[in-house]
């Protein structure tokens, strides 16, 4: 990962809720849901919100539940306050590396597609743990690699297509970059958690046309800055190309792809 991978910054928010959402998190929102529900919680930390996906997802399936949302970007946090307005959900911008609350204070902690962004995998479990109530859960999803994504990678392949003297590498390497999950739980434990448990989870990625997963990540995720950095005249024409091999290979109508990820549960 670089010191840009994790800025979801500008319009950027905004482009990765409208064309990303119901294709890639939404169903991994729900299966994270319907996990925390299966021991409904009182007191609920998400880390890494984003723009409030799986927020949406927790407190519907968690009515009850005091739900504190945060992310490390302000503006990811700013547009996730404005698709959901309840007694029981604060947002807070924090990072999980150095989070602003007290040891024990929540019974479950939950991660979406977060934890392949920081910095220091251990130390950010180990947080976790610290304020977690004892027996609390922490659970979280983590990116299969790129292969098992073709969507990400039919994109990756047209960003790669059009730079090849220096081929952005974003999506392979940070969301799609760590999926052995034997290196993960193995963080898990030296962070102090137990009773690890790990599922591979394969889902459905729907979109309406070839453009939502071409805009989605084109501009609506960090390669946007590898294709702006390179030539920022081109980022159009990147998103295009990477429309064009999506309908290529899916069609021009609405598209289904398959998609992997990692669920993963631990308990303090």
């Amino acid at each position: 990962m670089t010191s840009g991978d994790a800025v979801f910054a500008g319009s950027i928010p905004a482009l990765y809720d409208r064309h990303l959402g119901d294709m890639l998190f939404a169903p991994y929102a729900d299966v994270l849901a319907s996990r925390a529900a299966a021991q409904p919680p009182r007191t609920v930390l998400e880390v890494a919100a984003g723009t409030g996906i799986v927020t949406r997802a927790l407190h519907a399936a968690l009515p009850n539940a005091a739900i504190v949302a945060t992310d490390l970007n302000a503006a990811m946090i700013a547009h996730a306050a404005t698709r959901l307005t309840a007694a029981n959900v604060t947002w807070r911008q924090a990072d999980a590396m150095a989070l602003p609350f007290d040891d024990a204070a929540f019974d479950l902690v939950v991660c979406q597609f977060g934890v392949m962004f920081f910095p220091d995998r251990i130390a950010a479990f180990r947080e976790a743990r610290r304020v977690l109530a004892p027996g609390g859960r922490f659970l979280f999803t983590m990116w299969a690699p790129i292969e098992h994504s073709p969507l990400a990678g039919i994109v990756a392949r047209a960003a790669a297509d059009a730079f090849p003297n220096d081929p952005p590498s974003f999506l392979a390497r940070t969301p799609y970059g760590h999926g052995d999950p034997a290196v993960t739980e193995g963080e898990l434990r030296a962070a102090g958690f137990t009773h690890i448990e790990n599922a591979t989870v394969d889902a459905p990625s729907r979109a309406a046309s070839a453009y939502d997963p071409a805009i989605g990540f084109c501009q609506g995720t960090p390669l946007r800055s590898e294709i702006e950095s390179r030539d920022p005249a081109r980022l159009a024409a990147v998103t295009e190309s990477a429309a064009r091999a999506v309908a290529a290979r899916y069609g021009d109508g609405p598209i289904e792809a398959t998609m992997r990820a990692f669920v993963f549960g631990a308990r303090r």
